[in-house]
Formats: structure tokens, C-alpha cells, sequence
């Protein structure tokens, strides 16, 4: 088969939702595509209806485009090399099936669950696992160690029977991975696996070698997941007689959990209080909803950029980057070998940047629909200056609103465990001078507020703090928030005056 240029695919089974590991794997093959010219590609593998997820298929497909990775062939847009979803080619994968059954790199196996389940108990103990393989196959039930009489019969009575891969023994299989060097793999360590179940169906391995080579997939990114599968794979394209247009491969490191060892998982982050999917996901088969990067407030410029620093060093100090500086900068020889790490921490970080990066209308246009779901019709220019003076302070979207909300609503509570360490006797009175004075300042703007207070704690021999602190808590109700100067200006003298007031009041 001739040459197609760079041809990478994205190939998720739909059997839930995408964790942020398959997010980056469908990344890497993306910028490798776009830095290369090539095209990249989603296939949907579904073959596994056991573990089916309604909804999973749909979900992937707006986690992705959330993410901005824009697929060149998918199963909605079509291409040259359709169908892109699997369970649409089972007859194209019979028909190779048929090739390696003919070429004697196949068999048919009988076995059933409680048969299998007897080889386990009989072959295992302490020291080996039963693999259905060069030890044990002539043991089981299948057309190598039956006549060919009695193998016709079985089908002819309709017994349910898998394809298997006949392994050759002590061969080496050899290749270059491009991330881990070279690998080699003696065959007797491999089992047959399944190739075809008695469902009509393929399984992933004898699928994703047809459509690979069909498809002229010309580089293999995914998960060091499948490195232990991958030398069958190799085998497969060389009993096809593909060998010499295979495509080549990279297994990618795992993403780690923030503490201790292992894979990244769900439980990691429910227990830590961090997505691990993009967008909102809702199991289908129970009431529960797991929110994502996308409705925790994260922009998906952000979380592409931790993505791809998870695993891939650019070799530079450069951390922040817009998606065509991944493209230009990427390449396979940094990523590493290792697993990676996830760090919350850094995952906000990254948002933090990335939100300073935009333009003010661009944080208007998503804290302006909050405002008026919260029964707020603010004037622009004001919600304009509102978002100057609080943006250096926001992680995550929603931060927006829960930094600006004191600007809209004046207090109503006010924090006892602040007014218990600040308030002192005699604070009440000079809260009220300096009130009065307040009233006659004019301009009213921070450098005035500013001579103002100098001027007041002076008189009173006070420190600035013993104004300052107790000011903060009637006008903000906690002691949170930006410098009360800027507060101040943003809010105006009367809205300023009348939370002093009202403070007072109530405390």
C-alpha cells in the first residue's frame, strides 16, 4: 500500500465517559497531525457491546470539540476510509479473519465460561497463572487438538466458539517504540488472545490492526496501556503480510494520582475534590452526575495546556502556550517515559493565566448572564471596573461572581470570628468620625481616601490597621476581598457611606 502522508487516529471505546488520560492521548495524536501536515482521525471502536454505555459515543464527541481538536475524518463528517465506527465494518474484519484462519495464524476455540474457569483451577498455583497458550492449548477444546470431523459437527450443531491468534514459540518479536526505544518480546510469554468472539464481533486486537492498515494509519500514539499487546499486534500485521507498512508506534506514559502511586482514577479525584473528565458527565445507569473541567470554570485553552505539559517537556521554560505554539513545539522525542504526576494545584494555576489572558469584554460576556441569573442588572462600565480590579484574584470562572458579589450586594451578616479579633472599644466612635468626614470628601477617589486616612489615624495616634480592618468588615461583612481603597472608589461615596452606616447598626 503506498504511502498517505501522516495518518493519526483518536480511538475511544464508548463504554463511559473520557477521562483526562484519553483527553491527552487524542491531544498528542492531534499535534503531531497538525505539525506534521497530516490527518488525524476519530474511530469509534464499540465492538465490546458487553460494556456498551449509552450516551458515552456523544459524549466524546462534545468532550472533544469543547476541547477545540478538530477531527479531519470522523464518523460525522465521513471521509475516504468509512464507516468510522466499528461496529459498522464487522463485515470487512470476517474477511480478514478468514485470511488468517486460511493461513493456519488462527484457530477455532470451544471452550466455555465454566471450562476456562476448570483450565484456571487445574494449570494455576502459587507460581503461574493459567494462559491459554503453547502450554495448554492441545489441553482445551478447540480445532487444534480435535479431528476435523469432530470440529465440523460442533459448528454444524451451532456450539458457540472465539477465534484465537495461534502464537508461534520462541520467536522474538522486535520493534522501535518511539518514546520507549527499543522492545523485544519472546512469544512464549504471549497468550492466544481472543481475535473474534462468538458474538460476530472482533475484539480491539485483530480490529484495530484491520482498520489501522485500511485506514493507512501511518503513526500509533495511545496509552502504555497496550505496550504488552503491542507485540501481537505485530505479529498480526506480519501474518496479514503488512509488515513493511505498518505504522509506527508510541506508548505513552501514565497519568499519575497527586499522592502515592498508580493510575489516575475517578476515586482520586471524588476523594480530592477535582474532575477527572471534561465536561459534565450524567451515568445513564444511575442517578449520579460527575462535574467537569468545563462546568468547574476551567477554559479549555487551560486545560489543553496542563494536558500537554503532563508527560511532554518542551525543553524550554516556556509553560503557557496558545494551541499553535503546542503545534509548532511539539514532538514525540520529549515526551517521557515515566508517568506524570496530576497536580490540582497547577491545573488551577494554568487557569489563573489563562483567564488574565483575556480581554475584560471577554470576562464581562461570562459574568454579566451570572449577575442577571442573580437578579442583578449592573451598568457595564461598572461591572467593567469591577472585573479590572478583581481578575488578578480569580482561578476559576465562577471566581468571577464570588469575588465581585460584594460589589453588587451589601453585607447582611458579618463574620464574628473577624469582628471578635478587630473590634475594640472605642472603634464604634472613631468609625463614626471619620464617617463624617468621609462626607465632606471631595473628590472621592482613592488619593483622596488615601490623604484622608493618613490624616485621620495621625489624630487619633491609631494604626492604619485599626481603621482599615474594622471598615473592611461593615463594608464587605468579612475580611476578605481587594485593598479598601479600590473598594471604596469602585463603589462610590454613598454606597460607601450607607454600608458604614448599616454596619453599625448591626453590629
Amino acid at each position: 500500500m503506498e504511502t498517505a502522508g501522516i495518518r493519526v487516529r483518536f480511538a475511544p471505546s464508548p463504554t463511559g465517559p473520557l477521562h483526562l488520560g484519553g483527553v491527552r492521548t487524542a491531544l498528542y495524536n492531534y499535534l503531531f497531525a497538525r505539525q506534521n501536515n497530516g490527518k488525524f482521525i476519530l474511530r469509534i471502536e464499540d465492538t465490546d457491546q458487553n460494556r456498551y454505555v449509552p450516551g458515552a459515543e456523544d459524549y466524546i464527541i462534545k468532550s472533544l470539540q469543547w476541547c477545540g481538536l478538530e477531527f479531519d475524518e470522523d464518523l460525522i463528517k465521513g471521509g475516504p476510509y468509512a464507516p468510522y465506527r466499528q461496529s459498522e465494518r464487522s463485515a470487512i474484519y470476517k474477511e480478514y479473519i478468514g485470511i488468517l484462519l486460511d493461513r493456519g495464524h488462527a484457530y477455532l476455540a470451544f471452550d466455555t465460561a465454566a471450562e476456562l474457569e476448570d483450565a484456571r483451577n487445574k494449570f494455576s498455583n502459587g507460581h503461574e497463572q493459567f494462559q491459554y497458550g503453547m502450554k495448554t492449548r492441545l489441553q482445551m477444546k478447540n480445532s487444534l487438538s480435535m479431528t476435523a470431523d469432530e470440529v465440523k459437527s460442533r459448528i454444524d450443531r451451532g456450539d458457540r466458539y472465539v477465534i484465537r491468534i495461534l502464537i508461534p514459540e520462541n520467536l522474538t518479536v522486535i520493534f522501535n517504540d518511539l518514546i520507549r526505544g527499543e522492545v523485544k518480546v519472546l512469544t512464549d510469554s504471549l497468550d492466544d488472545k481472543v481475535l473474534f468472539k462468538s458474538d460476530g464481533l472482533p475484539t480491539y486486537h485483530l480490529a484495530n490492526v484491520v482498520d489501522d492498515y485500511l485506514m493507512r494509519i501511518s503513526h500509533v500514539i495511545r496509552g502504555e496501556e497496550w505496550l504488552p499487546s503491542a507485540p501481537m499486534h505485530l505479529l498480526l500485521y506480519r501474518f496479514f503480510g503488512w509488515e513493511y507498512s505498518m505504522p509506527q508506534f508510541a506508548h505513552l506514559p501514565l497519568i499519575l494520582k497527586p499522592e502515592g502511586n498508580g493510575k489516575l482514577s475517578k476515586r482520586d479525584g471524588d476523594r480530592l475534590g477535582f474532575p477527572v473528565f471534561p465536561i459534565e458527565w450524567k451515568d445513564p445507569s444511575a442517578s449520579e452526575v460527575s462535574h467537569g473541567y468545563k462546568e468547574d470554570g476551567y477554559l479549555p485553552e487551560a486545560f489543553i495546556n496542563m494536558l500537554a505539559l503532563l508527560g511532554w517537556n518542551p525543553g524550554t521554560e516556556q509553560e503557557i502556550f496558545t494551541l499553535d505554539e503546542l503545534i509548532s513545539s511539539f514532538s514525540l522525542d520529549k515526551i517521557n517515559k515515566a508517568g506524570a504526576k496530576f497536580d490540582p494545584a497547577k491545573a488551577r494555576w494554568f487557569n489563573h493565566k489563562f483567564i488574565q489572558l483575556k480581554t475584560g469584554a471577554e470576562l464581562y460576556a461570562y459574568l454579566d448572564p451570572v449577575l442577571r441569573s442573580n437578579g442583578i442588572s449592573a451598568d457595564p462600565e461598572y461591572v467593567m471596573k469591577v472585573i479590572s480590579l478583581i481578575r488578578e484574584r480569580v482561578e476559576l470562572l465562577p471566581d468571577l461572581w464570588k469575588h465581585s458579589v460584594l460589589f453588587f450586594r451589601a453585607p447582611d451578616t458579618y463574620d464574628p470570628q473577624v469582628k471578635l479579633k478587630i473590634w475594640q472599644e472605642g472603634t464604634s466612635s472613631f468609625l463614626e468620625e471619620f464617617s463624617a468626614m468621609l462626607k465632606g470628601l471631595d473628590p472621592f477617589n482613592k488619593e483622596s481616601l488615601h490623604a484622608l486616612v493618613e490624616e485621620f489615624t495621625a489624630g487619633k495616634k491609631i494604626k492604619t490597621a485599626q481603621l482599615m480592618n474594622p471598615l473592611r468588615l461593615l463594608v464587605v461583612g468579612s475580611n476578605q476581598g481587594p485593598g479598601m481603597m479600590d473598594i471604596a472608589a469602585v463603589l462610590g461615596k454613598d454606597e460607601f457611606l450607607e454600608r458604614i452606616s448599616k454596619g453599625l447598626k448591626n453590629i
